[in-house]
């Protein structure tokens, strides 16, 4: 049998050493002969940094011992037979769950990027969908179409009320408080039907006409009209990419749901 030479040796467990496939993981603690890792403790010191904690010996001497503390309950639990209870069981699948489904939506995100022209495609369809103009306006939402000609010929009177005055009594409680304001808003931000009258008034205008939708009846003025000023590309590109990421990883979803046999 061959002698290996002593120096041969030396050199081969060096090698072992250093070679992360075979060398230990660094222990930051063991405790009643369980090692919490360094790798674990780098991991919450680095949650820590990010939440705004800055990075000093006495965060990381925290940060031990309250691992070694959690390692000392956890083993306790074990002991006491709590990780076998059925509610506990349950938890623990629920969390692996959570963290699993949050794996495969980063893993995703990251092996399917948005290209910048798929950006720029979307952006220029958002814009040709605002428009150029956007106008604000007050309505009053009634229940039926016989309520909404009444207040239009209150409007159309000699001695009219005020129109905030009668938007006081709109079923949209939110502008009723504000006169039945809507605010400065974009046509695409409104029901198709709602939308169309507006851009066909004209500035103090009133519908002339009851106008419905899902909602119920709308009697509208516009005060006023102005350009749309749509933020730049690269100011709205971060919720653009989100925006379309969630979209890929939602049909990423549905697409395995449609595979899966279900029984």
């Amino acid at each position: 049998m061959l002698k290996t030479p002593r120096f041969a040796v030396i050199a081969l467990l060096s090698a072992l050493a250093i070679n992360p496939a075979f060398a230990e993981e660094k222990s930051a603690a063991m405790v009643n002969g369980v090692s919490i890792s360094q790798a674990r403790v780098d991991a919450r010191v680095k949650a820590a940094l990010a939440q705004g904690q800055t990075d000093t010996p006495e965060l990381r001497k925290m940060i031990r011992e309250n691992m070694i503390k959690f390692e000392l309950v956890i083993q306790e639990a074990k002991k006491l037979g709590l990780d076998q209870k059925p509610e506990v069981v349950q938890q623990t699948e629920m969390a692996t769950q959570q963290v699993l489904l949050e794996a495969f939506v980063r893993d995703y995100a990251e092996s399917h990027p948005i290209g910048d022209d798929v950006l720029q495609a979307e952006y220029d369809k958002l814009k040709t969908k605002l428009g150029d103009k956007e106008y604000n306006a007050r309505h009053i939402l009634v229940e039926t179409e016989a309520e909404a000609k009444d207040i239009i010929a209150k409007l159309s009177s000699k001695k009219p009320p005020k129109f905030e005055t009668l938007a006081a009594k709109s079923k949209d409680t939110g502008s009723a408080e504000n006169g039945g304001s809507l605010g400065w808003s974009a046509p695409s931000n409104f029901v198709p039907s709602f939308a169309e009258a507006l851009a066909g008034l004209k500035k103090g205008e009133v519908t002339k006409t009851p106008i419905q939708s899902q909602f119920g009846w709308h009697v509208i003025r516009l005060d006023d009209v102005r350009d749309l000023k749509v933020p730049p590309f690269d100011e709205v590109k971060p919720q653009l990419q989100q925006r379309l990421q969630q979209k890929a990883i939602q049909k990423a979803i549905d697409d395995l749901r449609a595979a899966a046999k279900v029984e």
